[in-house]
């Protein structure tokens, strides 16, 4: 069997994406903010230096939270960013559990 050839003349480009553990734990939390109401629409970009996955409340709105990958952060201050919906960062770090954690607390409600 022969590989695929790439492109001639053109050198391929790499991409930034999330595993399926990765993709499965975000869209656990997703998930869990449909059925909350809080969240009705996703969007995901794969680019050469970052992924991210944005979530919307409102297709027609900015995202109300954005989470990013970028692998050349990992040794500094790690590659998970959570970013809000004016654009701060939420919160930083190197466990993605960790950096989603923002997000989970808003799911807890008090039980008397």
């Amino acid at each position: 069997m022969l590989p695929f050839p790439a492109h001639a003349g053109r050198p391929q480009v790499q991409q930034v994406g999330f595993d399926r553990i990765e993709l499965t734990r975000i869209l656990d939390v997703y998930g869990r903010m449909v059925a909350a109401g809080l969240w009705r629409d996703y969007a995901m970009d794969f680019g050469q230096d970052a992924a991210s996955f944005s979530a919307f409340r409102r297709a027609a709105e900015r995202p109300q939270a954005r989470l990013e990958k970028r692998p050349a952060l990992r040794a500094r201050q790690g590659m998970w960013t959570l970013f809000g919906e004016a654009g701060q960062v939420l919160k930083r770090g190197h466990d993605l559990a960790g950096v989603l954690s923002p997000i989970e607390r808003r799911l807890l409600k008090a039980v008397e």
